[in-house]
């Protein structure tokens, strides 16, 4: 089985997730193929995708919509699963809340329904100097805080899941 590991970063977050992905799923004898979205030239060699963004505003990266967009018809005819890398774990409070609100929000905004077969939403790392200056003083007013938020262990998780689904293909 031959999959890419898609992936489209902002401050590099969503890169290391998606290595460390490709690396779970090596390790579970799958060849992953790891890959900027920007840098994939042809699918037909692959028979899976796990494809994964950074999320700005709710939404993918361009560059990963642009993406799904021009591989639609593909995408439609072999197993495909998302990751979404964002910042529900420096939420509080109410704000918290709201995060599981985001995950079918995003999975809308995807060109074309892209059939997938499951979506998993996790935090990045944010730091300050990721923000302007008004974006610092709003996430400091949203009660949110900076770090590296990334869940390994649930990404593993899911991961394994993944793996013994294409076990299953």
């Amino acid at each position: 089985m031959n999959i890419l590991v898609g992936y489209a970063t902002a401050h590099g977050s969503t890169r290391e997730i998606a290595e460390h992905i490709g690396a779970r799923l090596d390790e579970a004898g799958i060849k992953a193929d790891v890959r900027a979205m920007t840098k994939v030239e042809r699918l037909n060699g692959y028979e899976a995708f796990m494809l994964g963004s950074a999320v700005h505003g709710q939404a993918w990266l361009p560059e990963a919509k642009d993406f799904v967009r021009r591989n639609s018809t593909l995408l439609c005819f072999r197993p495909v699963w998302l990751f979404s890398v964002g910042m529900p774990g420096a939420l509080r409070g109410p704000w918290r809340r709201l995060a599981r609100k985001e995950e079918p929000l995003i999975a809308q905004g995807l060109p074309g329904q892209l059939p997938y077969r499951s979506h998993l939403l996790m935090s990045g790392v944010i730091t300050p100097d990721q923000l302007s200056a008004r974006g610092r003083i709003l996430f400091r007013l949203m009660g949110c805080r900076y770090g590296d938020f990334r869940d390994w262990d649930a990404i593993d998780a899911w991961t394994d899941r993944v793996s013994k689904d294409l076990s299953r293909v």
